[in-house]
């Protein structure tokens, strides 16, 4: 319990600040409805001046775009961007930061398993997740009730906004391998942003086809089809729990097996 509340505490600024950034985004995106929507002819022409392909890498519908989901839907790729650069970020400095800072040995004499020191930092970290979706969730529908126009499916949007924590679970989940397997890194931040960035283009590439969507994380959740249907596609959330799973499961193999050096 010590180490769990010691992790959380160590992650609390790193979370508030990324708490307060999403917010942030979404208020200054959100913000920009109302004038929008008064404007939305105007707007889809702009919209269908762009090439289909650069649409679809954007995730711009069109036809729903002058609903508060649909604009909503449209800029959330952007929130889910940060959110996945938070998850990562806190997954990779879960055991690099021993390292780093060359207090491993001192926190492995200590009378504890590795699992549950692995599992004291995970769900300290997976809190901190919750939290910050938590806030910003709150805040989003208290936003969206201040600029709509008129009446939108609550439902719907919740179920866009849950994608965010979602995404994050499967991000942190493929951190913890990089985190257990490649434990001297140097700069967290910037293996982070390498690795969202990458699965971000891979997305935008693979947007025009169905199998390369099962690639990135990014593209598991179709916005279009959640206005549509108010549901998820089973088979890309199934996809995402299995490597959640698998992902922990070997982290947690990996790191009571490997050598931790503490020098």
């Amino acid at each position: 319990m010590n180490i769990f509340l010691y992790e959380l505490k160590s992650n609390r600024k790193s979370t508030l600040i990324w708490t307060l950034a999403l917010i942030s985004l979404m208020i200054l995106f959100m913000s920009m409805f109302p004038s929008i929507s008064k404007e939305i002819d105007e707007f889809k022409k702009l919209l269908e001046g762009f090439p289909e392909g650069v649409r679809k890498a954007l995730g711009i519908q069109i036809e729903s775009i002058g609903s508060l989901n649909g604009y909503y839907s449209y800029f959330f790729l952007y929130i889910t961007l940060c959110g996945a650069i938070q998850a990562m970020n806190l997954a990779i400095s879960i055991s690099s930061k021993e390292i780093r800072g060359k207090t491993a040995d001192f926190l492995l004499t200590k009378p504890v398993t590795r699992t549950r020191i692995l599992s004291s930092k995970v769900l300290a970290a997976l809190v901190s997740l919750i939290f910050t979706n938590i806030v910003y969730v709150v805040s989003a529908v208290i936003v969206a009730n201040l600029v709509k126009e008129e009446a939108f499916s609550l439902n719907i949007f919740l179920l866009i906004s849950t994608t965010l924590l979602i995404t994050q679970f499967i991000m942190f989940a493929l951190g913890m391998i990089i985190a257990v397997v490649w434990s001297r890194v140097k700069s967290v931040l910037t293996l982070s942003l390498g690795i969202v960035f990458a699965f971000f283009i891979i997305g935008m590439v693979a947007a025009t086809e169905e199998a390369g969507r099962y690639f990135t994380p990014f593209k598991y959740f179709d916005y279009t089809y959640i206005i549509n249907h108010a549901a998820y596609e089973w088979s890309f959330l199934v996809v995402g729990m299995t490597i959640i799973a698998v992902a922990l499961v070997f982290s947690f193999i990996i790191y009571n097996k490997k050598d931790i050096h503490t020098v």
